[in-house]
């Protein structure tokens, strides 16, 4: 066996994980005929967020490393919360990691009809029967760890009276909440979900694929396992929150004696203020404290795709956090790494003013432009270059200019010197303020030999200052999301919504951007200059007015 793995971009070895080593055991001992087939199997009852893309990057990747096969399987079993539009945004959002579903895509509704079978199946073997009790009355009987449950009265009805009464449940005879279905198990055993478990319960919700044909539906832990058996899945990948699940997982394959695929289960994705739950992510959606499942701010896969994220990045972060048999909670800023890691290498460098002052250039002759020559990307010399309009007048960070300063402030002040980013070296003659002594134009003059790349002034300038041209600038709404709780844990003191952070979105109107910018496409994320990572909001942004959205800072900045 071996004991070393490519990492997701092939650039390191690192040792086998739990999950490697089996599927390599099973493969050297012909298990499953050596074949490797999985399957992610999402609810469309929302949108995924970023613990279920590590879960795609699992099940997925391990296929594709073992030259197997993944099936997409929607797990569509509760009518009332699912829909189409979330089958679609989940068929997006895996596509748009980079990941295609060669095993099929497959849905738990495609088969109703086998999961009725077998329940049928089990009832004629006596390990099935109709319950008339109330949830409430099945529950008393349940008992708790270490104090046995008691048996249902109704649990020693013949296999002939449970099967018809299933088929009048099926039959839509009986109203909903008065019957169930439940496997015949053990009321005593250790495990609570072993407790004569419900198969089957009545349903009148109309299905987003079947309709009104059914109004019974299987209960998660019989679907899940025999859909597994159905697609003759061989390793049944899923989060350790099922291992207490994976003894019924079990025990119904062999009740059924179907085909016999195995549930191992990995550590799920626990990151630093943020939520994983997609219940409590609706409430969200519902409440409106976000805009919507893809707001820049959620943790969902839409909602990082807006605001910038890369799936280089998300497949790098879920790479470099590995898997694990034991949950612990990753700080979120390994996340924010791996998107600046990969935007560094790829991301255009562009100039943009997000708290604009105007800067004259005094001895600069009014009326009169020149273009000036800036890498696209120094990380990749590939990218070419561009040029940048520069004039007598331009636009300036506000921030970039103070009038008592220290020997620490590098950038312009009364007195100083400073490079403008591929143009020249200018320095300060003075300034203007309005009646409150706020700053409102800086007026300097530019040293005429300085020019970058040709600079033979003699002259040091310890800072570099980015600017727009004023007569050439794109306007452009700029928004600035930072995270959305300012707790590390937001559910630790009670309720989440009280640690919502109220500076998680900044919007900022009026701000200047290069030229070039007017032609920026949606989905392209770009640096600007000592500001951070931007890209195009695809939601709010059109012909007549540029919005975009900050995916992250240059360094992480966060103060929580």
């Amino acid at each position: 066996m071996s004991i070393k793995s490519e990492t997701t971009d092939g650039t390191k070895e690192r040792p086998l994980n739990f999950i490697e080593q089996k599927i390599e055991a099973d493969i050297a001992s012909g298990k499953h005929g050596g074949r490797v087939h999985t399957r992610f199997p999402p609810e469309p009852n929302g949108h995924l967020h970023i613990g279920h893309a590590k879960a795609i990057c699992v099940s997925f990747g391990l296929a594709h490393k073992y030259g197997g096969v993944t099936n997409l399987r929607f797990d569509d079993t509760n009518p009332e919360k699912e829909s189409t539009e979330y089958v679609d945004a989940i068929r997006r959002d895996v596509s748009w990691l980079g990941f295609t579903w060669e095993g099929g895509e497959f849905y738990t509704s495609d088969y109703f009809d086998q999961l009725y079978g077998f329940a049928c199946q089990l009832i004629q073997s006596g390990k099935a029967y109709v319950d008339d009790q109330s949830s409430e009355e099945m529950a008393a009987q349940k008992g708790a760890p270490g104090r046995p449950g008691k048996n249902s009265p109704h649990r020693s009805r013949s296999p002939e009276e449970n099967l018809e009464l299933f088929k009048k449940m099926k039959a839509g005879e009986f109203q909903e909440g008065t019957r169930v279905l439940r496997a015949k198990i053990d009321m005593a055993h250790d495990n609570m979900l072993m407790r004569d478990p419900l198969i089957y319960r009545i349903k009148y919700a109309s299905h987003h694929r079947t309709g009104d044909d059914w109004v019974i539906y299987p209960m998660y832990d019989f679907a899940h396992g025999q859909s597994d058996s159905i697609e003759k899945i061989t390793h049944s990948l899923c989060s350790l929150e099922f291992e207490n699940h994976r003894p019924l997982y079990d025990w119904f394959i062999e009740a059924l004696n179907i085909y016999p695929t195995e549930q191992t289960e990995f550590a799920r994705l626990n990151l630093s203020y943020t939520l994983m739950s997609k219940r409590k992510l609706l409430k969200l959606v519902e409440e409106g404290v976000v805009d919507g499942w893809d707001d820049p701010r959620m943790p969902t896969i839409s909602g990082l795709r807006r605001r910038g994220y890369t799936p280089q990045s998300i497949r790098t972060f879920a790479d470099r956090i590995g898997v694990a048999k034991r949950n612990n909670e990753i700080d979120v800023s390994l996340l924010e790494w791996a998107l600046r890691d990969d935007l560094n290498r790829i991301a255009p460098r562009v100039m943009g003013v997000l708290n604009p002052i105007k800067l004259v250039v005094l001895n600069y002759p009014e009326g009169q432009k020149e273009q000036l020559v800036t890498q696209n990307n120094p990380e990749d010399p590939s990218a070419g270059s561009r040029e940048l309009p520069f004039g007598r007048e331009l636009w300036m960070e506000a921030d970039d200019f103070k009038v008592d300063v220290n020997k620490k402030w590098f950038r312009l002040a009364p007195g100083r010197v400073v490079r403008l980013k591929s143009a020249y070296i200018v320095e300060y003659v003075n300034h203007i303020e309005d009646d409150s002594g706020k700053v409102t134009e800086v007026h300097v003059n530019y040293v005429k030999n300085s020019k970058s790349g040709q600079d033979v002034s003699g002259i040091k300038a310890k800072g570099t200052l980015h600017w727009v041209s004023c007569a050439d600038a794109v306007d452009a709404e700029v928004r600035l999301y930072d995270r959305l709780f300012s707790e590390s844990a937001p559910e630790a003191k009670g309720d989440f919504m009280d640690c919502l952070n109220p500076g998680s979105l900044e919007i900022k109107t009026g701000c200047k951007l290069e030229p070039s910018l007017s032609a920026a496409k949606i989905g392209t994320v770009y640096q600007f200059t000592r500001l951070g990572y931007f890209t195009v909001d695809p939601k709010y942004s059109e012909p007549s007015g540029l919005v975009f959205n900050r995916a992250v800072t240059l360094k992480d900045g966060w103060k929580g």
